[in-house]
């Protein structure tokens, strides 16, 4: 469903306060900013702290698109023998891996009789403040 919120023409000042100002652009909708495959986009929470240094933090909602093709470096859902985990995909010569984003956990490098499937791309990290 749309869901159009108002905005203002002037940016928010990140130092010092400028005049406040009452002009304001056409709405935005959010889904069509965010979602350009609705029928292939899906919302899940983080829980656990492996990426970390790519900003995802435990209890964080990820934006994921399965339309995307995954691709060397973009984050992934992905389900490893059977469990979900979200990585960096990683695709090189010695293989395909799956990268945390904390030097806490070991990167998942596939072996013999693992099964990897990608389910979909990251492309928003929701955060709350």
């Amino acid at each position: 469903m749309p869901c159009p919120l108002p905005r203002m023409t002037w940016p928010v000042q990140a130092g010092f306060p400028s005049p406040a100002e009452d002009d304001q652009e056409p709405a935005i909708d959010l889904n069509a900013l965010l979602v350009p495959h609705p029928e292939a986009t899906f919302l899940l929470r983080v829980r656990g702290h492996s990426m970390t240094g790519a900003g995802i933090d435990d209890g964080d909602v990820l934006l994921v698109d399965k339309a995307l093709t995954p691709s060397h470096g973009r984050i992934v859902i992905a389900v490893v023998d059977g469990e979900f985990t979200v990585k960096r995909l990683h695709l090189g010569r010695d293989g395909v891996r799956l990268e945390a984003a904390n030097p806490d956990y070991a990167p998942i490098r596939f072996q013999g009789g693992q099964e990897l499937q990608v389910w979909g791309v990251v492309t928003r990290v929701i955060k709350t403040l």
